[in-house]
């Protein structure tokens, strides 16, 4: 263990001991663990543990004033609660913090590591420092702990890690860092997973791990943070901002005063004559490939209809919901339809947002030069076979999710996304009509182009749709 490092309990732990009994309970947060029959001994090290800590020599130290047997007992205390994640680990200089470390899920463990001279480690690539409050957080999607950076060295010796280092040469590199600091910061960060040791050819170890390879950092972090496992966020709906934030409207207000009407299809007639759904999942295709004649307006307003109208708002005690033709999370339904028209028959080109309580387009501009570029970013993730006849842009008001999910909103916006494009391609099939899907869009040029707040609504998913050949 780390001579200068503390082990202890999170801040806010509360240490309860019954009278008349030898049991004790510890609570931290929503984390309780409870000691039947502890020792003297095993009661004074928790005593320690809960008010400042002890490093390993002092815990062993109360061991040695207590009977034999006691150093088993008190380190299967530190092995108890650092499994329950009741143990932080903090690493000192000159009497003060330089570095936590706290641990955030059940997988971790803190491993203990050779770090001495000549031996090298690097940053791994996954981890990043972010501000929380006034100190800087180190984390990673590969690690189950952060560290928490107190004063000038821990950013310092983190910069520094940015290239393979030894501990004499993190040292000499920063005046006013100790070989001892050095040499303690790079095992607390080794011991957490936020190192990776660097070979004799400079390649690090994380590098021979293949599948790990093939994750950028991006990726990771989303699929990490988004998940639970990983990290101690609060997790689903928890409503954080109720009681200071209203929430946002099912339906949005109407962007412009020049409104299309769309036809409605007959549904009752469409329930005896459609396409049976064997035949429609099973003729499911991309195409991007049109007819000479373009796509109809009446065309898009039946697929309009059919695929994402609002059927109605629903009164709930926290916010209004909704009931579309596709699922949504909660019954939130963030997304938005805009409609960029290219050619459309009884349609004038520009760009439209869909009002899919009135099922109506309000127009919002024409073939601008912000238009035409959101056509040719379509044609080009497409391949570049031919510019799309009207590229449906999807949105998402962030904010109608964000007020009641945490950490899983925007995950659950790339699924209502998948969610409405396999409903689209349906019902396109069914329809006749050419659907594909688009992998990838500019959502700074959509917002521009369409007027919209960048972190309050832009585009997650673009969909084409034409005439078929």
């Amino acid at each position: 263990m780390l001579g200068s490092m503390t082990m202890s309990l999170p801040a806010g732990t509360e240490v309860q001991e019954e009278v008349g009994s030898e049991r004790i309970t510890v609570r931290a947060g929503q984390r309780q663990l409870s000691l039947c029959g502890a020792s003297p001994a095993v009661c004074a090290a928790l005593r320690v543990l809960a008010n400042g800590g002890a490093t390993e020599r002092r815990l062993g130290a109360i061991a040695d004033e207590a009977v034999d047997g006691a150093l088993a007992e008190i380190y299967f205390l530190v092995q108890k609660f650092a499994d329950a994640r009741l143990l932080t680990y903090t690493l000192l200089s000159e009497g003060s913090p330089l570095a936590v470390a706290e641990p955030l899920a059940d997988g971790f463990r803190f491993h203990r590591t050779q770090v001495g001279p000549g031996r090298r480690f690097i940053l791994s690539r996954f981890a990043f420092l972010r501000r929380e409050g006034g100190m800087l957080v180190l984390e990673s999607p590969t690690c189950h702990a952060r560290v928490l950076l107190h004063g000038w060295k821990g950013a310092a010796l983190i910069a520094e890690l940015a290239q393979p280092r030894d501990s004499r040469q993190l040292s000499a590199g920063l005046h006013g860092v100790s070989a001892e600091e050095a040499e303690d910061f790079v095992g607390l960060l080794a011991g957490v997973g936020m190192l990776s040791p660097v070979g004799d050819e400079g390649k690090p170890a994380e590098d021979d791990n293949v599948p790990l390879t093939q994750w950028e950092f991006h990726d990771l972090l989303f699929h990490a943070r988004s998940r639970q496992g990983r990290h101690a966020e609060p997790f689903g709906g928890t409503y954080r901002f109720k009681g200071t934030i209203a929430p946002l409207p099912a339906v949005k207000p109407r962007m412009s005063g020049e409104i299309v009407a769309l036809d409605k299809p007959d549904l009752a007639r469409l329930l005896e004559t459609d396409v049976p759904f064997a035949a429609v999942v099973e003729g499911r295709r991309s195409v991007r490939r049109y007819g000479a004649t373009p796509i109809t307006a009446r065309q898009l307003g039946e697929f309009l209809y059919r695929s994402a109208r609002l059927r109605r708002v629903v009164a709930a005690e926290c916010q209004e919901l909704a009931s579309r033709p596709y699922p949504s999370g909660g019954a939130i339904y963030e997304l938005e339809v805009y409609v960029v028209v290219k050619e459309c028959w009884g349609l004038a080109p520009g760009l439209y947002h869909y009002a899919a309580d009135a099922h109506q387009l309000y127009k919002l501009s024409d073939r601008t030069a912000g238009v035409e570029a959101l056509l040719n970013d379509a044609q080009h993730s497409t391949g570049g076979e031919c510019k799309p006849q009207v590229l449906i842009v999807l949105s998402a008001r962030f904010q109608r999710l964000m007020w009641k999910y945490q950490s899983l909103a925007y995950a659950l916006t790339l699924k209502h996304v998948g969610a409405l494009y396999q409903t689209m391609y349906l019902v396109a099939t069914a329809m006749g009509l050419a659907p594909c899907a688009v992998g990838g869009g500019n959502s700074d040029r959509f917002a521009q182009a369409a007027g919209l707040d960048y972190y309050a609504e832009t585009s997650v998913g673009e969909f084409l749709l034409g005439s078929r050949a």
